[in-house]
């Protein structure tokens, strides 16, 4: 009889069970919406904000659109930009992919136009779900050779894509217009000396930002024409590498050999002061590099003409952008 009893509050218990509501499943869903920011007759900047509408949190985002004929996105910041045709998409970047729900990431776009008319046909937003999320996250590092605009930039990370290497350029700084839509956030800041962000502690601030796995640093040009000697120059490069590894204990280091001036048109005592530190460079990268966090010379001197490959002597012209772009790919792929 007691056997009996069991068995019926048993099917009893499973017949409520099979009743009850299922919870609904988490709906990753999102909008997305843009806003010129400015214009002019040739081209524009715009806002875009993804905003994850759904009940769950996610990692990882994408945006994609449209523009009209006679309109180009070329660079975006605070996002991975490709473009087929005149269909864009945009990814997250590694530190703004994360979103609670009902939070929103913003990231911007710079690009051309006729007439000023801006038009983001057909934006929609979707979340990751092809391992995007495990791109290589790249901070370019430097001064005005690597940003101003720094269009080595935009060819190395369209020949990384075509190559199929995904790669996600971070920075807190934004790309320039190079021609074609690319991924442009970067750390290359006009003017500065690596001995004033070494002084200054400006890096760290950087690298939480775009928490990046690799640097390219060519850094130092400024320094070079102020007169600091390569020792002031290798003992700034010592704390930003601390810096980095403090940061992040595993990140990779390329360090170019940085290009040459030609004193004719920069300063007298530039040519040599180039050679002299890049001729230091493997030493102190052997130094001080580890199986954990590599350090890797990269040669952007030899070959490099000041005549054909720089537009002023120092900056690099289409030719040198090129070729800066060629030697950073091969120590990257490598």
């Amino acid at each position: 009889m007691l056997c009996t009893l069991l068995r019926a509050a048993l099917a009893a218990a499973l017949a409520a069970a099979a009743l009850a509501p299922v919870p609904a499943a988490a709906s990753p869903t999102c909008a997305a919406e843009a806003a010129v920011t400015s214009s002019w007759g040739s081209g524009f900047t715009a806002l875009v904000t993804v905003t994850n509408t759904g009940d769950a949190p996610v990692q990882g985002w994408t945006a994609s659109w449209t523009h009209p004929e006679g309109q180009a996105a070329t660079s975006a910041w605070n996002a991975g930009l490709g473009a087929d045709g005149a269909a864009y998409t945009a990814r997250s970047a590694a530190w703004n992919g994360g979103l609670a729900p009902g939070a929103s990431a913003d990231f911007g776009v710079q690009g051309t136009t006729v007439g000023g008319e801006v038009e983001f046909t057909g934006l929609t937003c979707g979340f990751d779900t092809d391992g995007k999320g495990d791109a290589v996250r790249i901070m370019p590092l430097g001064d005005s050779i690597t940003g101003s605009p720094g269009c080595w930039r935009a060819l190395l990370w369209r020949d990384l894509a075509d190559a199929g290497q995904e790669a996600d350029f971070v920075g807190t700084l934004p790309g320039d217009g190079c021609g074609f839509a690319y991924d442009g956030d970067h750390e290359g800041h006009g003017g500065y000396l690596v001995t004033n962000v070494a002084a200054q502690g400006l890096l760290p601030g950087w690298l939480e930002h775009a928490d990046p796995d690799t640097v390219l640093m060519h850094f130092g040009t400024n320094d070079v024409w102020s007169g600091v000697p390569t020792a002031g120059i290798l003992a700034a490069y010592d704390t930003l590498l601390a810096q980095m590894r403090a940061h992040d204990p595993g990140i990779r280091l390329l360090v170019a050999q940085i290009i040459p001036m030609d004193p004719d048109r920069s300063c007298g005592t530039c040519g040599q002061g180039v050679r002299d530190l890049n001729a230091a460079l493997p030493d102190w990268a052997a130094a001080n590099t580890t199986p954990e966090s590599p350090v890797t010379v990269v040669d952007q001197w030899t070959g490099f003409d000041t005549d054909e490959d720089t537009y002023d002597g120092v900056h690099p012209s289409a030719s040198g952008d090129r070729r800066i772009a060629d030697r950073w790919f091969a120590a990257l792929v490598s």
